[in-house]
């Protein structure tokens, strides 16, 4: 790519995470939402950088200061716009974030290739980097190859009660056409509810005999609340694990006013975003 074809555009949906990894910098953790990094603008022991995955975008709470990945380079190498423009040019091997990335809502054309049991390394290390073992994501989880935009990409899926799948690797999140929920139903009288995949496995890592014994709904995503009401209503008890961020409240007090059978659960991780962050937390104070 030369620097006549990367348009200013373009050069805005370079990959930050990727970006930062090929400077050498990594997050220190990671969400469904956000990657934490050690701020490469200065020396720190406590993560305060934070890159938005849906939106791929930074923000640095030391600095008070963040933007896109322009931005972001300026920051980096106190350079001119054109500079930082001609050094993304000349590293576009940082790779472009796929539709999804920027918004998990954006109907993209995903052609799915392949699927398989989870066997490829990469996705084995972000299982345990994410502390999910191999055997708990075999168990609900697909390696699934798929083709956007011409190239080939590989994640772990999980598939939804539509048929399609929510999509996730080191990088990126998305999903398949058509977007639903997922729901299994084993004939229990309780009714797990959790927000995403990762926060479902983290579940089964952290209270496996009740997963075991009751029925479970993953979202997918927030906006299908209002669908799954009237499965709740069916249970004698439903217990939601949803996020700790102001949706995840936000629809944790909207179920608790309408159903008297509903009970939060959040409050075992109150000082995290979500259940997956706070079964890496637990995991790395224990090494």
């Amino acid at each position: 790519m030369t620097l006549e074809t990367l348009s200013w555009s373009s050069a805005r949906n370079m990959c930050i995470v990727k970006t930062l990894a090929k400077l050498g910098h990594y997050p220190t953790r990671t969400t469904e939402k956000e990657a934490w990094f050690l701020s490469p603008l200065r020396s720190e022991t406590q993560a305060s950088l934070s890159v938005s995955l849906n939106k791929n975008l930074w923000y640095d709470y030391g600095e008070g200061k963040g933007g896109n990945i322009i931005d972001l380079i300026l920051a980096l190498r106190n350079c001119s716009p054109y500079d930082a423009l001609r050094y993304l040019d000349q590293n576009d091997s940082f790779s472009f974030c796929p539709e999804g990335f920027l918004n998990e809502e954006k109907h993209i054309s995903i052609q799915v290739q392949r699927i398989k049991t989870i066997v490829h390394p990469g996705l084995q290390e972000y299982l345990n980097f994410r502390k999910i073992p191999l055997v708990v994501a075999r168990k609900y989880c697909k390696e699934v190859w798929y083709r956007l935009k011409g190239k080939t990409f590989f994640s772990i899926g999980l598939k939804n009660n539509a048929g399609g799948w929510e999509l996730r690797n080191k990088y990126y999140k998305s999903s398949t056409s058509p977007k639903s929920y997922t729901y299994y139903k084993r004939s229990s009288s309780t009714l797990l509810v959790t927000e995403g995949m990762f926060d479902f496995l983290s579940l089964n890592v952290l209270e496996g005999k009740l997963i075991e014994a009751s029925d479970y709904l993953i979202l997918n995503s927030l906006s299908f609340i209002r669908e799954i009401k009237f499965l709740l209503a069916k249970y004698k008890k439903v217990l939601l694990y949803l996020d700790n961020d102001s949706a995840g409240r936000k629809a944790t007090r909207e179920l608790l006013f309408q159903f008297n059978n509903v009970s939060d659960r959040s409050d075992s991780y109150s000082n995290f975003t979500d259940l997956n962050e706070w079964l890496q937390h637990e995991k790395r104070k224990r090494c």
